[in-house]
């Protein structure tokens, strides 16, 4: 760990599990803080916003601040600005994430989109399905915040954006843009807002499609945790090697 340079840290099943903090999570975060070495918490998660999961973590006890949060919606709204730039997008997500884009100047639209852009979007309705199905038939560009099939929550799991992702992307015969983890789109921000070179850092997750992969796909370290959604067997079904397998954070620096 002498070589270090930041820590990316995954929310959800990392740290806690809907609003119930996992054990450890916190102290690991101020050990952290006092050996000085920088982090990001990195969440799939585009349900809301950065504030959001701010509150959330200081709530849970978590001495961090807005700039240490690192979201997909975040990823996707640059990724947009950057690749297309005045097109014109149909929001699949919460109140709180089509408000976020919209912030950042994104024109929202609601029939014949330049993209389809689908988030975790707990409103979720057949009306939008159809729509998002109808435009994407059209010509319409396919762009997902990440594909992760499940969120965990305090007691089991929610459906996330995947499941809807590959509905979609088999009823047009069309491939998604997924601009989150394991995007490794999403590990080069995160080096960038850390101020740190990326091949130092190491990636902290509890998924390895997600989590394991963007730091395998970005030639960085990675330390998958046992206290989310990957369980210990599941590693002798891929190809993916994490660097270290801990029970959980707390763990890590110990």
């Amino acid at each position: 760990m002498k070589d270090v340079t930041g820590f990316m840290i995954d929310m959800d099943g990392t740290v806690c599990k809907g609003n119930d903090v996992i054990k450890g999570a916190p102290e690991f975060i101020g050990r952290l803080k006092r050996n000085n070495i920088p982090f990001t918490f990195l969440t799939n998660n585009s349900s809301s916003d950065r504030e959001h999961y701010l509150n959330k973590l200081l709530r849970m006890g978590f001495d961090v601040t807005i700039d240490n949060i690192l979201t997909s919606t975040t990823a996707t709204i640059e990724f947009i600005m950057k690749y297309h730039a005045g097109k014109t997008v149909y929001p699949m997500g919460t109140p709180k994430f089509v408000q976020e884009i919209k912030n950042a100047g994104i024109r929202t639209v609601d029939s014949d989109p330049d993209i389809v852009l689908l988030a975790f979007d707990t409103t979720i309705t057949y009306e939008k399905i159809n729509n998002a199905y109808r435009s994407i038939r059209k010509g319409a560009a396919f762009i997902v915040t990440h594909p992760d099939d499940l969120c965990p929550t305090e007691d089991c799991y929610d459906l996330d954006a995947g499941p809807f992702m590959r509905l979609l992307e088999s009823m047009t015969d069309t491939k998604a843009t997924v601009i989150g983890k394991p995007n490794p789109l999403m590990a080069e921000m995160a080096a960038e807002k850390m101020n740190v070179p990326l091949e130092g850092t190491v990636m902290v997750g509890d998924r390895i499609y997600t989590d394991m992969k963007m730091a395998s796909d970005s030639g960085i370290r990675s330390i998958l945790v046992l206290s989310g959604e990957a369980k210990a067997d599941d590693i002798r079904n891929t190809s993916i090697r994490p660097t270290m397998i801990v029970g959980s954070v707390d763990e890590i620096l110990r």
